[in-house]
Parts: C-alpha cells; sequence; structure tokens
C-alpha cells in the first residue's frame, strides 16, 4: 500500500492521477531488476531509466539544473547541465559501480538510433550504493540490462520498492529502493505537475519521520542490517545515499531548475536526512515546458536564437513546495513498497505499514490529520 492508501497525509497539495513522475506528460519510468541468489555472490541490484520526453519528441532537449546536498557519491553528465542549462538524453539510477557500463550503454543506444542527428551524448548516470545485499563488487549490470530497462519504460503507474536500481537499498536501517510521488498546482497558481522519482539508500534510524512525527524513536528497536553480519561488512548506520529527479510541465529557465532541484533538500530533511557524512545527496530538475528546443547540430545551419517562457519569480514558491512535499512522499512509498531482503550475511527489513502505522499512533498521529508536527 501507498502512503496516501494508509491514510497518511504529507503537506496539502493534491496528488495527480498516478502520484508519480509519470503524472507530468511525456515522462516514461522503467526497470530492469536482478536477483539471483548465490551466497556471499548474490546480486539483488538492477537500472532504473527515466526518459523526459517520449516519442517523436525524445530529441528535443529539456532545461535543468542540479543540486548537490552532499558530495559522498558519482554521477555522470551533470557538468554539462550546469555549463548549458540542457538535459539532452535519458536519466539512469544504477548502484555505485555501475556508472560507466550504464553510461556507454546510453551512449551505443543513441549512437544506434541518432548518430545522423547528434554529434554526442553526454548521459545522466546517477548512483547509490547496495553493497552490502548485493555483490557490487561482481559489477553484474550489463549493457542488455540497460536496454531492457528502456524497453519497459512506461507512461502510468511506477514500479516501487526492490525494482531496478533501488533493488538492493536500505533506508533509515529499513528496506528502502525506488519511490515516487506528484503534485498538481492549483489553476491560480498556475496548475503545472511536479513529479519526483527517488532511489532512497540513506539515513539512521533514530532520526526517521514521517509526516513530521518521530516514528525512528520507537523504531529503533526493530533489527537493523548494520547491526550484525560477523564478516565486517556491516557498514555505518547512516550510510549511502539518495538521488532525486524532479520533473515539471511548468516552462522554467535553467537556473529556475536547478532552484527546483535544491527544494529535494527539504523533502529529505523532513524525513530526517540530509546531515550524513557518508550520503551521497544529488538532485536533478528538469522542465519539459518549453518545446521545441533545438538539438546541438555543430557545423550546421540554424536559427539563432529561440523564443522560450518563463515563470515569474513570484510564481516559484509553489513549485518549492510541491517538489518539497513531492519527494518526502516519494521516500514514503519507496519505504512502504519494499520488501523484506536478506542477503550476504545481512537483513533489510520492510517498515511495512502495519508497523509504520503502529508506530505513528504511538507518537500521536491520527489518519488525515489536518496538523503535522513541526
Amino acid at each position: 500500500m501507498r502512503t496516501r492508501e494508509l491514510g497518511i497525509r504529507i503537506g496539502r497539495g493534491t496528488p495527480g492521477r498516478f502520484n508519480a513522475i509519470t503524472d507530468v506528460a511525456g515522462v516514461r519510468v522503467g526497470h530492469h531488476t536482478l536477483n539471483v541468489v548465490a551466497g556471499d555472490a548474490s546480486v539483488h541490484t538492477g537500472v532504473t531509466i527515466i526518459e523526459p520526453r517520449a516519442g517523436s519528441a525524445r530529441l528535443q532537449p529539456c532545461f535543468a539544473g542540479c543540486h548537490v546536498l552532499n558530495g559522498n557519491g558519482d554521477a555522470t553528465g551533470l557538468e554539462w547541465i550546469r555549463e548549458a542549462g540542457l538535459l539532452t538524453t535519458p536519466i539512469a539510477y544504477t548502484n555505485t559501480h555501475s556508472v560507466g557500463v550504464v553510461r556507454d550503454a546510453l551512449i551505443a543506444a543513441e549512437r544506434d538510433a541518432v548518430a545522423s542527428d547528434v554529434y554526442w551524448c553526454m548521459p545522466v548516470v546517477l548512483e547509490t550504493f547496495d553493497g552490502l545485499l548485493n555483490d557490487i563488487w561482481g559489477q553484474h549490470v550489463t549493457a542488455d540490462h540497460v536496454q531492457r530497462a528502456r524497453a519497459e519504460a512506461r507512461s502510468g503507474d511506477v514500479g516501487e520498492g526492490n525494482v531496478g536500481g533501488g533493488t538492493g537499498m536500505i533506508c533509515h536501517e529499513f528496506k528502502g529502493g525506488i519511490g515516487t510521488a506528484s503534485r498538481v498546482l492549483k489553476t491560480g497558481e498556475g496548475g503545472w505537475t511536479v513529479g519526483a522519482l527517488v532511489q532512497a539508500n540513506y539515513g539512521r534510524r533514530d532520526a526517521l519521520r514521517v509526516a513530521g512525527y518521530p516514528v525512528g524513536e520507537v523504531l529503533e528497536q526493530v533489527h537493523s542490517p548494520f547491526r550484525e553480519t560477523a564478516d565486517g561488512r556491516t557498514g555505518e548506520a547512516g550510510m549511502g545515499s539518495i538521488v532525486v529527479t524532479i520533473a515539471t510541465d511548468a516552462p522554467l529557465l535553467p537556473h529556475q531548475c536547478t532552484r527546483l532541484a535544491q527544494r529535494g533538500s527539504v523533502g529529505i530533511a523532513r524525513m530526517g536526512g540530509g546531515t550524513e557524512d557518508p550520503s551521497g545527496d544529488i538532485f536533478l530538475a528538469f522542465s519539459v515546458g518549453n518545446s521545441g528546443l533545438p538539438v546541438a547540430n555543430y557545423g550546421r545551419v540554424g536559427a539563432p536564437t529561440t523564443a522560450v517562457e518563463m515563470v515569474n519569480n513570484d510564481h516559484m514558491s509553489a513549485l518549492f513546495s510541491a517538489a518539497a512535499e513531492a519527494v518526502e512522499e516519494a521516500i514514503v512509498n519507496a519505504l512502504l513498497a519494499a520488501k523484506d531482503l536478506t542477503a550476504r550475511g545481512a537483513r533489510a527489513e520492510a517498515i511495512g505499514a502495519e508497523r509504520l502505522l503502529a508506530a505513528l499512533r504511538e507518537v500521536g498521529w491520527r489518519p488525515d490529520s489536518e496538523s503535522r508536527r513541526a
């Protein structure tokens, strides 16, 4: 069950039809999941693909921006986004040691599909570490897995929890993974949609908050994957990372996308994250609101200017609020969708709907409460 099905209200915004990043028109998501039980060499990992524009519009760049809250992580393709403000490829999530192969596979796919139309591509690949539950040193993700994830990319409902890049992830010492959510602004605020998709693999148990309530304080005694295995691979509670993609159909310029990406920090902070040194917290935001942005065909004659729209700054606040809420709810959805996973001598328990509801009630929450704790 997802957050709202349990009566848990994150903020006061209204979700879209699917309460997912795919509520932003044209955005599609696909996963490929690897689950192989083989003792210490067990594989629990995968690839998640986000396609910003579907169909014939796939070559059109999007304005984009990025933000790093804590840089204990890695990503490809972000320097060109910082420089030019353009996202020109799909976005991929995977594990830390598979960034290279996923990037190379995306380049190969673009070469085969559009080599006559573009000169180069710089794919965006984001990662989090799944080495406690997955044989990360084995580098089991292949180019074929990347292509399968792309082939599965769809609009509509999005798989969450132990899927794709999120298969082996841990969040607040519970089983984590992929989560998504969205918000639709009121007509007077522009009527735009904001969606987020996270790969949640961060956080300490005692810091966990849901809808503002300190549930981690009453869940500290639940088994943690960082408190067991005798082989020294337990790591440190709070290690890991979270990567976030925020999409919108609001016509934002690149610097405004950067400002929107920064608001991912707010959603994570509300959950009790964002303060751990061994966490890579990297956020990307893109806008599909300006269509017809030209492909960079160097050496070819093209128009010297392109007309674009922008949201006035005094209308950005509602977008910021929507982004923060969508990220916060996406993390809760990832926790609720996740399933128990035992691998390589470690066990990550799912938080589970019943356990979460019991913890919320213990700290004073009531279903669909209009209030939230500070």
